[in-house]
C-alpha cells in the first residue's frame, strides 16, 4: 500500500552515494526531509531534476531540510553521476527496488519506467506532501513550498 500524507515514513536502509550504509533512523526526527525517487541516473529529466535540486539545495538547507535522491542505480552509477553534476546531498541506491515498493511509489508509462515522486517528511518524518508528475523539473518549486510550510 501505498505512503499517504499523514503516514510516518517507514524505516529503511540503502547503501549511498559514498558507499557507507545509510539507515533513515538517523535522520528521522530530527530534521525536515525532501525523498524524491526518479528513473535513472544521467537520463535528460532526471538530470535537470537532481540539477535543480543542486541549485536550490541552499534553499533547503536555510530552512533546515535534507534532500535525498533515490534511484535503482547502483552505487558505481551515483558516485559517477554525483560527481559529474557536483551534487551536494545524497543519493541512495535501491537496486532490488525495495524502498520504492516501501513507499508504493508507482511505475510511469504504462509500468516501463520507475515513476518520479517527491515527498516532503517534517522533521518526525510524518509525510506532509507527495508529488507524483513525470516532470523532474516541477518537483523541486513543489518540494520548496512543502518545506516553507513546515516553518
Amino acid at each position: 500500500m501505498a505512503i499517504q500524507i499523514g503516514d510516518t515514513i517507514p524505516n529503511f536502509k540503502a547503501k549511498d552515494t559514498h558507499g557507507n550504509d545509510f539507515d533513515s533512523h538517523q535522520i528521522i526526527g530530527k530534521k525536515p526531509l525532501v525523498i524524491y525517487f526518479y528513473p535513472k541516473d544521467n537520463t535528460p529529466g532526471c538530470t535537470a531534476e537532481a540539477c535543480s535540486f543542486r541549485d536550490q539545495y541552499q534553499d533547503f538547507q536555510d530552512l533546515g531540510a535534507e534532500v535525498i535522491g533515490i534511484s535503482s542505480d547502483s552505487v558505481a552509477s551515483h558516485q559517477k553521476f554525483s560527481k559529474q553534476y557536483q551534487l551536494p546531498f545524497l543519493l541512495l541506491s535501491d537496486a532490488d527496488k525495495t524502498i520504492r515498493h516501501l513507499f508504493g511509489v508507482p511505475s510511469s508509462l504504462f509500468g516501463l519506467l520507475p515513476g518520479r515522486v517527491t515527498y516532503v517528511t517534517d522533521k518526525k518524518g510524518v509525510v506532509t506532501m507527495i508529488f507524483d508528475s513525470v516532470m523532474g523539473a516541477k518537483h523541486i518549486a513543489k518540494a520548496l513550498e512543502a518545506v516553507k510550510k513546515l516553518q
